[in-house]
């Protein structure tokens, strides 16, 4: 399995909250970096995050993009409750097949700021 779909079956198995097969996919020494929040996890720490999130979700790759020994995914997360949905973009550092460092930059999806809707500038992506 290549460093791209270890990405992919990582995001999998987030969505499907397979905690116990978390693990598998980092290195020992390990670190993930939260930047939006000025937070540092080791792997176990990480799991222990994402499995006390509150509530289910649904997580959709939108981008992958593989340069040597790191792989960048963008993806979609859409809380079951449907009032917020978020994307996030991850940078996989891999060393010998595991994951050596994450660092993933969350935002909450929303309307643009009134003040560019009253210049009337820009336009919906999606329609």
């Amino acid at each position: 399995m290549n460093n791209t779909d270890k990405v992919i079956a990582l995001w999998n198995d987030i969505n499907d909250q397979n905690w116990n097969n978390i693990h598998t996919y980092f290195d020992q020494e390990a670190i993930i970096n939260w930047n939006n929040t000025n937070e540092k996890f080791n792997a176990e720490e990480f799991v222990t995050a994402n499995r006390e999130y509150p509530g289910d979700w649904r997580i959709v790759i939108e981008r992958l993009e593989t340069i040597n020994n790191l792989v960048i995914s963008v993806v979609k997360v859409e809380p079951d409750s449907g009032d917020l949905s978020f994307h996030a973009t991850s940078f996989f550092e891999f060393l010998n097949g595991k994951i050596k460092l994450l660092n993933e930059y969350w935002g909450e999806d929303g309307n643009p700021p009134q003040w560019r809707i009253d210049k009337k500038i820009g336009r919906p992506i999606n329609l």
